[in-house]
């Protein structure tokens, strides 16, 4: 009903900068809020930072002041603005939106995106 789909990954050098962005699509009503995790080899997924439909914003310790995430409502799309990357960023980054489906009826349900990968090397 609902895909979401990251890009902008790649390899960068540390103190590079990196954009990702989610488009989501599919049977979508509206989308509440909508969030950025990673997961590093081994270890387990965490909250990188997420957005509210209105804008309200939250940051994983680690990330702030170096990342922002924001989002464009009427193109379903979110980014993530990656500045100051450091080695300890380098993981598979995923998409994350709560979204309200219309399809023959309204629901809410998370849905993920496949991952991109970032890695931060010398």
């Amino acid at each position: 009903q609902v895909q979401l789909v990251e890009s902008g990954g790649g390899l960068v050098q540390p103190g590079g900068s990196l954009r990702l962005s989610c488009a989501a699509s599919g049977s979508i009503f509206s989308i509440n809020a909508m969030g950025w995790y990673r997961q590093a080899p081994g270890k387990q997924r965490e909250l990188v930072a997420t957005i509210s439909r209105g804008g309200s914003t939250n940051y994983a310790d680690s990330v702030k002041g170096r990342f922002t995430i924001s989002r464009d409502n009427a193109k379903n799309t979110m980014y993530l603005q990656m500045n100051s990357l450091k080695p300890e960023d380098t993981a598979v980054y995923y998409c994350m939106a709560d979204v309200i489906v219309s399809r023959g009826r309204y629901y809410t349900d998370d849905y993920w995106g496949q991952g991109t990968q970032v890695t931060v090397s010398s």
